[in-house]
C-alpha cells in the first residue's frame, strides 16, 4: 500500500494514511495520547472527511452524533488491543467484546460497473472493516513487523516493511523530521563545545619557567 498524507480543510485537522494498515491510520485520529491528546474527530463532518479520505468508501455516509461516539469508543477498544498485542498483554476482555461485535457488522457492499469497482456502505460498515484489519492483526504476518513510532510522544503504531525492518519513525515527515533536527542540534552543541575548550585552551598563558 503506497503512503499517503491527506490534509483536510474541515479545521486544523491532518489526516495521515502512513501505517500501511487501515485500523492503524484510523486509531492515529488520536495523536500523542498520554501527553497531548490531540483528538482529531472533533465533529461528525471529521469522521466523515476521514472515511471519505481513507477510501473505504467512495463517498463519505451520514454521521450521527453516537455513529461518532460510538466510532471512538471502538478506536479506543481497538487501540488497547494494538498496544497489548506489541506490548505482549493480554487482550482485556471487555475490548475483545467491543471489536468482535464491530467485526460482526455487514463490511461495505461491493458493486462492479462498467467504471470500475464502487464501495458503499454506512458508518458502522467502515468499522467493520475497521474492527476485522485489527482482529486480523493478531494472525497475520504483520504481526511481527508491527512497532511503535521512536519518537517520545508520538503514540503512533505502523507496520515496518523497510529492509531489514530497521523504520524507527510513523513517518519522516514530523517525527522523523524532529529526530533528524534533534540530532543536528546536539552534533552542533558538541563541536561548539569542542571549539570553545580548544580556544580556552589556547588562550591559556605559558607556564613560567621556576627559577633555581
Amino acid at each position: 500500500m503506497p503512503t499517503r498524507t491527506i490534509t483536510c480543510q474541515t479545521g486544523d485537522v491532518n489526516f495521515e494514511f502512513i501505517a500501511d494498515r487501515p485500523v492503524l491510520d484510523f486509531l492515529s485520529t488520536v495523536a500523542e495520547r498520554g501527553t497531548s491528546d490531540d483528538e482529531k474527530l472533533q465533529s461528525e463532518q471529521d469522521l466523515a472527511d476521514w472515511i471519505k479520505q481513507s477510501g473505504i468508501l467512495d463517498t463519505a455516509p451520514p454521521v450521527t452524533k453516537q455513529a461518532l461516539e460510538d466510532a471512538k469508543a471502538i478506536r479506543e477498544a481497538m487501540f488497547r488491543l494494538v498496544a497489548a498485542l506489541i506490548n505482549h498483554q493480554t487482550p482485556n476482555p471487555a475490548d475483545r467484546a467491543l471489536v468482535n461485535a464491530a467485526a460482526e457488522v455487514s463490511p461495505p457492499l461491493l458493486r462492479l460497473d462498467d467504471d470500475g469497482l464502487h464501495r458503499s456502505g454506512d458508518a458502522d460498515a467502515v468499522l467493520a472493516v475497521l474492527a476485522r484489519d485489527c482482529l486480523d492483526l493478531f494472525d497475520s504476518p504483520d504481526r511481527a513487523a508491527l512497532r511503535w513510532c521512536g519518537d517520545a510522544n508520538c503514540t503512533r503504531a505502523f507496520i515496518d516493511r523497510s529492509r531489514g525492518q530497521r523504520r524507527r519513525w510513523c513517518g519522516m515527515k514530523g517525527c522523523g523530521d524532529r529526530a533528524k533536527a534533534a540530532a543536528y542540534r546536539r552534533r552542533r552543541r558538541t563541536a561548539l563545545g569542542n571549539e570553545t575548550a580548544a580556544r580556552n585552551t589556547a588562550r591559556q598563558p605559558n607556564p613560567v619557567p621556576a627559577r633555581h
